[in-house]
């Protein structure tokens, strides 16, 4: 494994951090208040030019409900080698979080994006299959990435971005042009194909996807919540078709 400077390791989890807040969509002075530190304070973490206390790292992980090794060296190097590849495969917005020298683990499309929606660790990450998937159709079989992630128990989750996406594509498409409006189109009647013979689960199936749903209660708040397509494929999740919207836009004019 490689053995990371403090620096490095400072900047991979002051985007962590930074990436937290966004999804949460907290502000800058929320978290410094919590954490008992300036603004400008943590501006300057977040940019990599300063460290977070033990004390702050666990009222962090206390706060989000976050796995206790969220910011060990284990996870941060899977969750970056992630980000890198499907930076690599098109989310061009997640460019921004690699790390100088980083690479991937030599993960192809179909094992980046199953990666992505099993591991579930940023929302940023999961939405960003949505560019991934239309800037590779065609380079993959959507029947085998559908076996793939019935063998390892997330078929409807896999249908559920699926589906995501292929709305996002279909709200997109008419204000694309240059070369991503062909593969918008290939992708789009790729997806649509492999969707047409893809029913939901059956009615009572539930696949709880965000990592801070840890008690009923949270459950509960999220079911009552989240979007159609959510509902459809049994996903207990925050995250909506605007999230895969927005990184579509992103990874196209960011390639452009």
């Amino acid at each position: 494994m490689k053995n990371y400077s403090l620096p490095e390791l400072r900047l991979i989890i002051a985007d962590k951090v930074r990436a937290l807040r966004r999804e949460r969509q907290w502000t800058q002075a929320r978290l410094a208040g919590l954490l008992g530190i300036s603004q400008n304070r943590l501006s300057e973490i977040e940019r990599g030019g300063g460290s977070f206390t033990a004390e702050q790292l666990l009222l962090l992980i206390s706060t989000f409900n976050l796995q206790f090794d969220y910011f060990s060296a284990v996870h941060v190097k899977a969750f970056e080698e992630l980000q890198n590849t499907l930076a690599r495969f098109g989310a061009a917005d997640l460019r921004e979080n690699v790390l100088p020298g980083g690479v991937g683990r030599g993960l192809n499309a179909d094992e980046a994006v199953l990666e992505a929606l099993i591991a579930a660790d940023s929302p940023r990450q999961v939405a960003a299959i949505a560019p991934v998937l239309v800037a590779q159709a065609g380079k993959f079989s959507l029947g085998r990435l559908r076996l793939r992630a019935a063998e390892a128990g997330y078929e409807a989750r896999l249908g559920w971005a699926l589906d995501n996406v292929l709305a996002a594509i279909r709200e997109e498409l008419p204000s694309v042009s240059g070369p991503w409006r062909s593969r918008y189109r290939r992708a789009l009647l790729l997806i649509s194909s492999a969707l047409a013979a893809w029913p939901p689960p059956k009615e009572g199936a539930e696949d709880i996807l965000d990592h801070d749903i840890l008690s009923e209660e949270s459950a509960e708040e999220v079911r009552a919540e989240r979007s159609p397509l959510a509902r459809k494929w049994g996903v207990v999740t925050r995250i909506t078709l605007e999230d895969f919207r927005k990184a579509l836009i992103r990874g196209a004019r960011g390639n452009y």
